[in-house]
C-alpha cells in the first residue's frame, strides 16, 4: 500500500508530524477499489454480473451520489456484499475529520480499526496496519488541520512550466518564468 507523505516534518525539532489527509484518503479509496475489483473478479468467475452493474458507486462519496447511484446503493445494501461493507468502512472513516476533539478523534480511530480488521477484507486490514505505524502523525489533523495541498499545486505548476518551455538555457529564466506563473507578476514591457 505504501507509505504516507509528510507534511511539516521540518529541521526544527519543536516540528509536529502530520500525514496529509489527501494521501490518507487516497490509501482508503484505493482499499475500497480494491474491495470492488476482486468482488467483480470473483463474479465472474461465478457467472454473475449483479456486481459489475455497481461500478464506482462504493467510491463515491455519499453526498456526491446521483439518483440513480442512490438505488443501486440501496440493491447492493441489500445483498450485503463486502463492498458494502468496505463502503461503510469507508464512509464511517470520514467522520474522524470532523472530530476537533483528539481524545474523541483517537477513540473513534480506534474503534474503526477494531471494525475494520473485524471486517474480513483483507485492503482494510492493511489500511489499518499502515495507520497503526502512523497513527502519531494523522492524530494531530484534530488541532492543527493543515494541508500540503498547496505546495502540491505549486509544485505541479512549475512542473507544467518546465515542461511547456522543453528546457531552459539558464536557471534565470526558468526563475524568472516561475516568479510569473506562480507570483502572477506583470509581464515586461517590451520596447
Amino acid at each position: 500500500m505504501g507509505t504516507l507523505r509528510q507534511a511539516g516534518s521540518g529541521a526544527r525539532t519543536n516540528a509536529q508530524i502530520l500525514f496529509d489527509r489527501f494521501h490518507i484518503v487516497k490509501h482508503l479509496h484505493e482499499a475500497v477499489e480494491e474491495v470492488r475489483r476482486s468482488e467483480n473478479a470473483s463474479s465472474e468467475r461465478e457467472g454473475e454480473s449483479g456486481v459489475q452493474a455497481q461500478p464506482l458507486v462504493a467510491a463515491e462519496e455519499s453526498w456526491n451520489l446521483t439518483g440513480d447511484q442512490k438505488e443501486r446503493l440501496s440493491t447492493m445494501v441489500r445483498w450485503n456484499t463486502p463492498i458494502v461493507r468496505a463502503y461503510y468502512l469507508k464512509e464511517s472513516f470520514q467522520l474522524f475529520w470532523d472530530y476537533r476533539q483528539p481524545g474523541r478523534a483517537k477513540s473513534h480511530l480506534k474503534k474503526w480499526m477494531r471494525s475494520a480488521m473485524g471486517s474480513r477484507l483483507e485492503p482494510f486490514k492493511r489500511f489499518v496496519r499502515m495507520l497503526r505505524d502512523h497513527l502519531d502523525g494523522i492524530l494531530p489533523w484534530t488541532s492543527l488541520r493543515l494541508s500540503n495541498g498547496a505546495v502540491e499545486a505549486m509544485n505541479n505548476k512549475i512542473k507544467s512550466i518546465s515542461h511547456r518551455s522543453f528546457g531552459f538555457r539558464s536557471a534565470q529564466n526558468f526563475i524568472a518564468a516561475i516568479y510569473h506563473c506562480c507570483a502572477r507578476l506583470p509581464l515586461p514591457v517590451e520596447r
